[in-house]
Formats: structure tokens, C-alpha cells, sequence
């Protein structure tokens, strides 16, 4: 039973520290990962619990409310427990006995004598009773009943409720709790796809066709992709489905001139020089130098040399480029709310008030991008959001104030098998309940000569 104790000691650190000292998850997870003594196994036991009890955290703390009535507990106290109902109520190849015997354990480690004889009878109590466990009233409130259930803040739910409906919120939330699929993009500057499927398969992974875009390859079975010979090798780069839409959107030709405002960390600049042939010049800008770094070594790994890299603040406005390029990419920042299936801490750290703000960021920021577009040349915005005050009311207000805008279809631009009914409009939305990608907008429009 040492490795497993090893495996859920580790998870409840990154926990405590995902938590307690607002550290991101993917960040302390890495961190905890790349120690050594921890097997694949055991590694694999560690992502489950930390992104699992993050997932289902609002319904786990509603379950421990209904067992333990006091509100003063020490903090790894409380992670212990809440990492024991995960395992209980979502995994079953450990029986709950073993759970409650190692969370107490753990209680002893990080507790005393007393603490682990708590948390062995509060999860005991609550393995006997899970079948029938009572959640809020649906009837009486929806949004709450979803808010538990799903676990996602009330806020965040009642606002797709009033956007989208309750039966679409439900699909989402539960959409939104799945693990999402691993996938990478093939980079045809190095490799054909059959020549890399070939090697993934020699190298352990198991490797499928991605649903939507050609170069897409769903992969499992694989940990530290990063220590892999075909990605050192650049023969990929990891990337969902829904991300590299957007460059077949911006559709780059051998020969253009582009602008990506807000490049880091580089999935879709590189993925342009790639539909580029290598040919033609990109410039990728972004706000922070240590970003930058990241696409100017993703560059040199994919065997990417037409893009340069220029520190730059995009709500600044730089009249040297005014009128310069054949196509320039906002992919704005955003509040993230479609990438929460994939950073399940996320949603315990936003903020309805910050909706606002970062709306009117976006409008500066497509403002200040639409100078630089050649007559004829063409826009497009995207983001990683489920928020229609980000996302087409973004676009909207632009258009109305730019009538030398419009926006072009991207019928063609977009994969067959993805039927979107606005692509003729010139913008979609895919979603992760339906299209099972990240949430993902994107809008083409063209300046008129």
C-alpha cells in the first residue's frame, strides 16, 4: 500500500496548494509530477484525484456539510476529506474501506490522534449513506440544484441559464466535468500524419484521427509528453480541435504578411506559418517577454523561421504597423470559461465582476487590431469563452462602429464535417457539449478597399 499512499499524499500537497495558495493546477500538478520516486500508476492517481475533487468540488463540500456541522477545521483537514469523497463517491477500483484507512493516515501525518479518528468516521459515515445522499430541491431551484450537482459557482451557472437555456447549461456543466481528449496537431512541415501515427504507436501511444480537422490526432495512453522524441523532434504540437480552427479561418497563403496579436504561447502562429508552406512573414506580438520565449522556442522545435517576435502591448496603438498586413489574428484575452473541463480550478477563480472589464479590453484591443489591416485585407477575433458579452456582442459593437467592416463567410474555411449554421455569417461557436472540443468563438471580417 506504500505506492499508493505515495500517489494520495501527493495529491492532497498539490491540492492544499491549488486551493490554499492559489497556485494554478496544471502548474502545481507539473510541479508534483516531475519529483521523483512517483511511478506512472501513481502519477496517474495523482492528476485523477486533484482534477477530480476540483471537477466536483461545490458537490463534495455539499456532502461534507451534510456530515459535519462544525465551520472550524484545519485546512489539510478539510483537503483530506474532500480529496476521501472524491475517491468514494467517483472511483471504483479501491474499496472505500482501503479510501478511509489511507485518508486517515494521512490525517495523522498532517494532523493528530484526534483528527485521524474524525476523518475515519465522517468518511465512513459518508460511504454507508452515498446511495441516498440528498442534494437541493430542483424544483424549487434550479440554478442551486445544478450549481451542487455540477459543481460550478451559482453565478457562472444562472448566466448561462439566462443565455442559453436550462437544458443546454445542464449539458454543459456535465460536459464540462468529463475528461476531455488528449489532442495534437500533426506538423506537416516535418512529417505526414501516417508517418507520425506510426511513430506514436512505436513510441507506446495509442493514436486515433481527430474528429474535425485533418492534422488532428487523439492520443492516450501517454504521460510527460514534453520527454517524448517525436515532440522534441517537432513533429507536433499539442492543441485542441477548436484552436486550430481558427487558423484555417484566418486561412494564411504562401507570401502573406500577418499580425497575431496576442501569439503566446504559439499553437496557432505556428500552425499559420505551417498552412503558409514556411513562406511569408509572421509577426507575433505579446505583452510579456517570458511568453514570447515560449513561441520563439516552439518555433525553433517545429522547424518554424517566418515568424518574428515583438514584445507589445495590444491596447497600444503602433502607428508604424497601421495598414500593413494581409490578415491580423486577435485571439483576445478572456475570462476562460471553455477551457474548464481541461483547468477545472478555473472556475473556483473567476469573478463575475471581471466580465465587464475584460469586454471593454476586448473592444479596445479588436479597435486597435483593425488599423492594421490592409485595404481588402481581413480580421479575426477569437476567443476561449462561453460569454456572449465577450464573444459576437464584441464583434457586434465593432461592426457598428467600423462600416468599413463586414463580416465574411468562412464556409470552405471550416471543416465539412463541422455543419455550423453562422459559418455563412462569418463566425461560430463550438461548444463542448456538442461539438465535444473546448469551447471556442471566432469571427472573419473583411475591410473593404
Amino acid at each position: 500500500m506504500k505506492r499508493i499512499d505515495q500517489a494520495r499524499d501527493a495529491a492532497l500537497r498539490t491540492l492544499y496548494r491549488v486551493l490554499r495558495e492559489g497556485v494554478y493546477s496544471n502548474i502545481a500538478l507539473k510541479e508534483e509530477l516531475d519529483k521523483e520516486g512517483l511511478e506512472r500508476l501513481d502519477k496517474a492517481l495523482v492528476t485523477e484525484i486533484v482534477n477530480g475533487t476540483l471537477r466536483n468540488l461545490a458537490r463534495i463540500d455539499w456532502i461534507m456539510s451534510l456530515f459535519i456541522k462544525t465551520k472550524r477545521m484545519e485546512p489539510w483537514i478539510e483537503d483530506i476529506i474532500r480529496c476521501g469523497i472524491y475517491q468514494i463517491m467517483f472511483l471504483d477500483r479501491v474499496p472505500d474501506s482501503a479510501i478511509c484507512n489511507e485518508s486517515a493516515e494521512l490525517s495523522r501525518k498532517y494532523g493528530h490522534e484526534g483528527t485521524v479518528k474524525f476523518v475515519n468516521g465522517v468518511l465512513r459515515n459518508i460511504s454507508r449513506s452515498k446511495e441516498k445522499l440528498e442534494y437541493p430541491d430542483k424544483s424549487k431551484n434550479i440554478a442551486l440544484f445544478l450549481s451542487v450537482f455540477y459543481s460550478h459557482p451559482e453565478w457562472m451557472v444562472r448566466k448561462w441559464i439566462k443565455d442559453y437555456g436550462v437544458e443546454f447549461t445542464e449539458s454543459l456543466l456535465k460536459a464540462n466535468n468529463e475528461k476531455p481528449s488528449f489532442t495534437i496537431r500533426c506538423n506537416r512541415l516535418r512529417i505526414n500524419k501516417k508517418e507520425l501515427m506510426a511513430v506514436l504507436l512505436e513510441e507506446g501511444i495509442e493514436c486515433a484521427d481527430g474528429s474535425y480537422n485533418e492534422e488532428a490526432i487523439h492520443i492516450k495512453r501517454t504521460s510527460s509528453i514534453e520527454d517524448k522524441e517525436s515532440f522534441k523532434k517537432g513533429y507536433y504540437q499539442v492543441q485542441d480541435e477548436s484552436s486550430m480552427l481558427v487558423a484555417h479561418i484566418v486561412d494564411p497563403k504562401p507570401g502573406d504578411r500577418i499580425l497575431d496579436m496576442c501569439s503566446a504561447p504559439g499553437g496557432k502562429t505556428t500552425h499559420m506559418a505551417e498552412l503558409m508552406e514556411n513562406r511569408g512573414e509572421i509577426l507575433a506580438r505579446d505583452i510579456h517577454r517570458h511568453k514570447l520565449r515560449l513561441v520563439e522556442q516552439n518555433c525553433v522545435r517545429l522547424g518554424v523561421s517566418i515568424v518574428r517576435t515583438e514584445l507589445h502591448d495590444a491596447m497600444v496603438l503602433d502607428g508604424d504597423s497601421i495598414n500593413k498586413f494581409d490578415k491580423v489574428l486577435l485571439d483576445a484575452p478572456c475570462s476562460g470559461l471553455g477551457v474548464l473541463r481541461r483547468k477545472p480550478d478555473l472556475r473556483w477563480k473567476k469573478e463575475p465582476e471581471s466580465f465587464r472589464d475584460l469586454a471593454e479590453m476586448q473592444k479596445m484591443m479588436l479597435k486597435m487590431a483593425s488599423g492594421y489591416v490592409k485595404p481588402g485585407g481581413k480580421l479575426i477575433y477569437s476567443t476561449c469563452t462561453l460569454n456572449k458579452t465577450e464573444n459576437f456582442e464584441v464583434v457586434r459593437n465593432f461592426l457598428s462602429n467600423n462600416s468599413q467592416f463586414r463580416l465574411e463567410s468562412i464556409i470552405g474555411q471550416v471543416p465539412k464535417k463541422l455543419k455550423h449554421e453562422s459559418a455563412c455569417e462569418g463566425y461560430m461557436e463550438l461548444y463542448p457539449n456538442v461539438h465535444g472540443t473546448d469551447e471556442f468563438f471566432v469571427a472573419k471580417m473583411e475591410r473593404g478597399n
